[in-house]
């Protein structure tokens, strides 16, 4: 059988770098070739070339320990004022009741609701005998002098029949729920009102643009150096907002706010995925989001305890100033410092990480290291550029589907979680029962993963929510809002564990040299969707089930797309070709044969004496 096998792989010399285990059936030979074909176990249809893996980080440190936990656990609460970020707006640009500004000493003589009806209450239409109030405009009265004379019941019965309707130049706001906001300190009602959903998409237009840019950064100066860079300028930007006197400004720093807060939680994300390997790459890569459900019910505890947007700016930004101190605890990714050729540094971090995991080195791991570095030197040293997410068409075909599952899964995600107020009820009690409902959801992730892998789970559960949110559309008008609203947050939780499994599933897909970048592009198509997202209720008038409609639609969609891609291990890629080569043998009409010989060369006793 060993004659057989080495004849025919001879005879496939093309294909050599695919058989270099099968080869000989010399125990020694098949280690040698799988040190020289490099890593080419990335996606689990490739059960071949997954079993010739190596490692060589978490071969020095073991694929999870107490130096990777540790790590973990503080790169995962990174994302607590991020997301603070994210939502805040939805407390600091809340709704709330307004009207016009009273003559001065009309409100001495009458309360605000007499006023309002005085001013404001006014028929539909000149035909119309409904009366609405518009606190746009108001009924031009000579009020203080009226109020002189007759009583409130009497003017209102009497003498409000012929008048001159008039723009308010200026409101009062009800600061009772939410304090002060933007909306009231910068008058964001009547034809400035769609301000307010421009501010939140300044925010979100500076997640797209950052989630590419940092990728950028990120695979060229490394995941420290653009963390730390980052926490900095968060930091001083929600300050700056803090104190920001004009609304133009505000416009500004709220852009660039989110251009860093992105580029936060994907260098974390990126940083806490390669620091860990096998089926610890799902597991911490899961747990890394769990944080942000918290997020959610902690800031609606300190909305509901600081009232006024300024004041609750100040308490979810100075939190950041202890993630300050990182610079002195995480390290540089090793995987990056190799997949850069600098040898040196990765020792020195793994020396570290062994000393806490308490795994010793081997002892030539120095040259292990550089061995391994082979496989980026081929071409010269590596150079992140936007065309190598389209050179091949494997990685073209994985690049351009996860644009449209980044765009679907983020208009519905954030089509939830930011239109919270738009569903009904308290938003305080909404924001507490989202976030409490994507916990769950998250921890069971952890499972389904290890399971299932991530092409099945992520499908399942994008057309899962999809299904809910359309089935909140074909509910009759007169039903309870407590079953819409159980209905929203079922869709909830399923989106909630696709937003798990995304980051998660995109950052394997992508190898090490543009793996950064390949999440930071994915982000432009979902910054995209976001931009939608505070537009997207805007739809109400036209139909109350169209903004859901739309969601599940979407979201069906994205579920299937999925179906596109291929399925990933346990291990990270990290070169293009590694990728390239994985699916091709994947997909080869001779992966069954070569599949076969290579299961007989390893398990055959009589080839292993």
């Amino acid at each position: 059988m060993a004659h057989n096998t080495e004849k025919w792989a001879e005879e496939q010399e093309p294909n050599s770098f695919l058989l270099g285990e099968d080869r000989s059936a010399q125990p020694g030979f098949v280690r040698q070739n799988r040190r020289q074909s490099g890593n080419v176990g990335v996606f689990k249809d490739d059960k071949r070339t997954e079993k010739t893996h190596e490692d060589p980080v978490s071969m020095a440190i073991g694929e999870f320990g107490r130096w990777q936990a540790m790590l973990t656990l503080i790169l995962s609460l990174l994302n607590l004022p991020c997301t603070w970020h994210i939502f805040v707006l939805t407390f600091q640009g809340a709704d709330t009741d307004f009207w016009c500004t009273p003559p001065p000493g009309v409100l001495n003589r009458i309360s605000v609701d007499e006023w309002k009806n005085l001013s404001g209450v006014i028929p539909e239409s000149p035909t119309s005998n409904v009366s609405v109030y518009d606190p746009c405009h108001y009924r031009d009265f000579d009020y203080e002098s009226l109020l002189s004379k007759f009583s409130y019941t009497e003017l209102l019965k009497n003498k409000t029949d012929q008048y001159e309707l008039k723009t308010c130049a200026s409101w009062q706001f009800n600061t009772t729920e939410f304090g002060d906001t933007i909306t009231s300190e910068w008058n964001l009602v009547c034809d400035r009102k769609e301000l307010k959903n421009f501010a939140e998409m300044m925010f979100l237009m500076g997640v797209a643009f950052g989630g590419f840019f940092s990728g950028l950064v990120s695979d060229r100066f490394g995941r420290k150096k653009t963390l730390m860079a980052s926490l900095i300028m968060q930091l001083a930007l929600g300050i700056l907002v803090a104190i920001c006197p004009w609304f133009e400004f505000y416009l500004v720093l709220r852009f660039i706010l989110g251009f860093v807060c992105v580029s936060i939680v994907f260098s974390g994300f990126v940083l806490c995925m390669e620091l860990v390997g096998g089926k610890w790459l799902t597991i911490a890569g899961v747990l890394y989001l769990l944080p942000v459900p918290m997020s959610y019910i902690i800031i609606s505890g300190i909305a509901y305890i600081c009232r006024g947007w300024r004041l609750l700016q100040w308490c979810v930004t100075l939190p950041a100033v202890f993630f300050l101190v990182l610079h002195w605890f995480v390290p540089e990714s090793p995987r990056w410092l190799l997949a850069m050729g600098r040898v040196d540094e990765t020792m020195e971090v793994l020396e570290k990480a062994s000393k806490i995991n308490k795994h010793p080195l081997p002892v030539n791991m120095d040259k292990i290291l550089k061995q391994s570095i082979n496989k980026f030197e081929i071409n010269g040293k590596p150079k992140v550029r936007v065309s190598d997410l389209f050179r091949t068409k494997n990685i073209r075909k994985i690049s351009l589907v996860l644009y449209i599952l980044w765009f679907s899964l983020y208009l519905v995600y954030y089509g939830l979680v930011l239109n919270l107020s738009n569903i009904g009820g308290n938003i305080y009690i909404n924001t507490i029962i989202s976030g409490l409902v994507e916990i769950p959801a998250i921890l069971i992730s952890v499972v389904i993963l290890l399971k299932m892998g991530r092409r099945i789970p992520l499908c399942l559960t994008m057309v899962a929510g999809g299904i809910a949110c359309l089935l909140t559309t074909i509910l009759p008008a007169d039903t309870d809002e407590w079953i819409s609203l159980s209905l929203v947050m079922a869709g909830k939780f399923s989106v909630s564990s696709s937003n798990v499994i995304m980051p998660l599933y995109t950052a394997e897909l992508f190898p090490t040299v543009i793996r950064n970048l390949g999440v930071g592009t994915s982000n432009i198509p979902a910054g995209i969707a976001l931009i939608m997202v505070p537009y997207l209720w805007n739809l109400s008038p036209l139909s109350k089930v169209l903004p859901l409609l739309v969601l599940g639609t979407v979201s069906v969609i994205g579920g299937l797309s999925v179906l596109m891609l291929p399925e990933t291990g346990s291990y990270l890629s990290d070169t293009l070709e590694e990728v390239e080569d994985c699916i091709s043998t994947s997909n080869s009409t001779q992966k069954k044969y070569i599949d076969t010989i290579s299961s007989n060369v390893q398990s055959s006793p009589s080839e292993k004496e």
